[in-house]
């Protein structure tokens, strides 16, 4: 039995992918992952993501300005951002990956929360999901996310803060990425966070090529050991693994709309 997937976050304009993106689907198809959502960071990678989700049917595209590398980001940056959104690509399914990053040194924090603000008023405006990331600014995010009450909300990817954080996420109508990092025996808090949060909040990723599965360390991940995740998420949870892969399925389309993909069994 070959069960379906839908990996919601993959950095798959990136190598090891670029120049072998058939024979990486290719790999990720016959692993059972159907979909992969690949989201751009900044202005200058766009088109390629757009070209990327027009080319192959398994991609969607998400487009946004990634806290990491803030200093890239200019208001020629959001206008090109806009310009995508009015155009409404057929395959352009979510705004991201956009966020808040207090880990990394100069953060430039006040002109992260700025160019933050500006896209969830696009992201209202347009009205479509934001694919988040956060890193030590959980409580920071969700303040920013009350304020702009958006119809669609999102997804706070690769979560790893507490159970009482990712609480009020969901409080405010946004889902959780569940990533690699459950796969490390030693991320005992964030593999409880995702045992007790309820089945119907989860989403499934990879952040490939980052975010190395256990036993993979020091190598790219990939879209296929999404199946690796699934595998540790149904240890820790009380869930059967069909209900588990159904349910992530039914998830990912109800915050992911535009994702065009048929309702038939999760088992083939």
């Amino acid at each position: 039995m070959t069960r379906r997937f839908i990996d919601t976050h993959c950095h798959f304009d990136f190598p090891p992918f670029t120049g072998a993106e058939a024979e990486s689907l290719a790999q990720a198809a016959e692993a059972g992952v159907e979909h992969i959502i690949v989201p751009a960071i900044e202005a200058a990678r766009f088109a390629t993501v757009l070209e990327l989700a027009a080319r192959y049917p398994a991609l969607w595209a998400a487009i946004g300005l990634h806290p990491i590398v803030i200093g890239n980001h200019h208001d020629a940056s959001l206008a090109l951002l806009e310009h995508h959104l009015q155009r409404q690509a057929d395959k352009l399914v979510a705004i991201g990956e956009i966020g808040l990053d207090l880990y990394m040194e100069n953060p430039l924090f006040e002109r992260q929360e700025a160019i933050l603000d500006a896209q969830l008023r696009l992201a209202k405006r347009y009205e479509l999901p934001v694919i988040l990331h956060s890193r030590r600014t959980h409580d920071k995010l969700a303040m920013h996310l009350k304020r702009h009450a958006l119809p669609c909300t999102g997804v706070v990817h690769g979560f790893a803060g507490s159970l009482q954080q990712a609480q009020r996420f969901i409080e405010l109508g946004y889902y959780i990425g569940v990533g690699g990092t459950i796969t490390y025996p030693r991320a005992q808090k964030t593999r409880d966070v995702m045992a007790r949060l309820p089945l119907s909040a989860l989403l499934l990723e990879t952040d490939a090529p980052d975010m190395p599965l256990n036993g993979w360390q020091g190598q790219p991940n990939r879209p296929e050991r999404v199946n690796g995740v699934f595998d540790v998420l149904c240890e820790l949870r009380p869930e059967p693994p069909d209900v588990i892969a159904h349910t992530l399925l039914e998830n990912t389309r109800t915050l992911f709309p535009r994702l065009k993909c048929d309702r038939k069994s999760t088992v083939a």
